[in-house]
């Protein structure tokens, strides 16, 4: 759905305090939230706005502008990931590390979506479930930073933090942060989802075209033979259904697809400007995506992110680090999800490889034991970034599977549901992250399509290839193996 589309919903422009939601922090004096009262906490990962005033005006601006994203669809949204905490379906959250306002064309989003919903049919396929799929799309357009600056030559100038707030080039002119960002960002979204939209209706999922490109992987991997008992199986099963005389290009099911959008809620300004309050559900929203997460950097529980999203409907991320303890977790589920509403909280674990056995266990117990039912989803990327020898920061496809499979050991020995993946990837012939068995990219090569704008991303080739081992725990699991 567009910022066009919103004359099926009647939405006010915030002014208020909360009175009543589904998500709402009920247990911590629900009267006390407004798409303000984040303001009196602390904001980790600002930039640090040169003219507050201009900055104000553009919140302004911003609290004028139409939705994104509509409530009935986040709701649809939460309907969907209920189904996947109760162990009916599985979560594929995938996209950019940081979208750059010059991939929002037709071109960077068909690229973005066919490599998801190529890694979505195999998933299809590993767990027998329906499959959300959330891009980390229209709207990813900051990043937390581990410094505020950078130093280059003796010159200190603040961090890239992302096209909704700066450049990349090392000027101070570039570098300097400029709240008239925030408005391009709105653009730039609403034109991704334009895209989007018109490619999920309009035929480029067709399960017949995608299964199709899966198998050019197959045919062109050097490990073609591992993955063509799932590809062989998937194209007999479309065999069988043209045989039934069922057309996938005339079954909606078969032919649409619909894909949510996500970022992490990195700028409260940003956030709270498209914060709207719904008559008809009597619940206020976030239009600016259908989910929103809180990075490892911002999930302080008194900090202004936790405010933010505690009082918005959508369903709510939380990423969960290594420092992550179990009461810790327990307090914040507490917090963003006091109704244990399904649906409504997606944790995604980022632990690294060979850490899952040890850190998971224990944080998994804590969130059941205090009756909570969130999805659980793998973040593999994060956890596994490094420095190679030749100056790149990058990750080891060898790494990021290892991860996935200790996160699918660890819920089969707790007797929990895996919920999904959190995946940073492009459709682009990148060679940011090490591995893969077509087209391996080795150090040496890392130099030569390092186009990422912060942190290394799969390339389409290693995000089939993890999607095929993905779908072999997806199938073991399915069996008891």
């Amino acid at each position: 759905m567009t910022a066009s589309d919103t004359h099926t919903t009647q939405l006010a422009v915030p002014d208020g305090t909360r009175t009543a939601g589904g998500g709402g922090p009920a247990a911590w004096s629900p009267d006390s939230w407004s798409p303000d009262s984040w303001r009196g906490r602390p904001a980790a990962q600002q930039p640090d706005w040169p003219d507050p005033e201009e900055l104000r005006g553009v919140e302004n601006t911003l609290a004028l502008r139409p939705p994104l994203v509509l409530p009935e669809e986040i709701l649809d949204l939460r309907r969907s990931l209920a189904q996947v905490a109760a162990g009916e379906g599985f979560l594929l959250q995938a996209g950019d590390c940081a979208e750059r306002f010059g991939s929002c064309t037709e071109a960077g989003v068909r690229g973005k979506l066919r490599v998801i919903l190529q890694v979505a049919i195999l998933l299809t396929y590993g767990s027998g479930l329906p499959v959300v799929k959330v891009g980390r799309i229209a709207g990813q357009f900051g990043k937390p930073r581990s410094r505020p600056t950078e130093t280059v030559d003796g010159v200190e100038l603040p961090a890239f933090r992302g096209d909704i707030v700066n450049r990349p080039e090392f000027t101070a002119e570039a570098r300097r942060p400029d709240a008239g960002r925030l408005l391009s960002a709105y653009h730039h979204a609403s034109a991704a989802l334009n895209v989007l939209r018109a490619l999920t209706l309009g035929g480029y999922a067709d399960l017949g075209q995608v299964h199709d490109w899966n198998q050019e992987f197959v045919r062109r991997s050097a490990a073609g033979q591992r993955y063509e008992t799932a590809a062989d199986d998937i194209t007999r099963a479309l065999r069988f259904m043209a045989a039934c005389g069922v057309d996938t290009r005339s079954q909606a099911a078969l032919h649409q697809v619909q894909l949510y959008t996500s970022h992490e809620a990195l700028l409260p300004q940003y956030e709270q400007a498209l914060i709207r309050y719904d008559e008809k559900r009597r619940g206020w929203f976030d239009t600016s995506a259908h989910m929103l997460w809180i990075g490892d950097r911002t999930r302080r529980l008194d900090g202004a992110h936790v405010e933010l999203l505690a009082g918005v409907d959508n369903p709510v991320g939380v990423k969960v680090g290594p420092s992550t303890g179990a009461a810790d977790l327990r307090e914040l589920c507490e917090r963003l999800d006091p109704d244990r509403a399904p649906g409504r909280l997606v944790l995604i674990s980022r632990l690294g490889a060979g850490r899952g056995g040890e850190l998971l266990p224990p944080l998994l117990r804590a969130v059941r034991d205090a009756g909570h039912t969130p999805v659980w989803a793998c973040d593999p990327m994060h956890g596994n970034t490094f420095v190679s020898e030749s100056g790149y920061k990058t990750r080891r496809l060898s790494d990021i599977t290892t991860e996935v499979a200790e996160f699918f050991a660890v819920h089969r020995e707790e007797g929990l549901h895996p919920g999904g993946i959190h995946l940073e990837l492009t459709g682009d012939d990148v060679t940011e992250c090490l591995g893969g068995d077509l087209d391996e990219v080795l150090d040496t090569h890392l130099a030569s399509r390092y186009e990422t704008a912060c942190d290394p991303r799969l390339n389409a080739a290693q995000s089939i290839e993890l999607a095929f081992r993905v779908a072999e725990f997806l199938r073991e699991q399915r069996s008891g193996v």
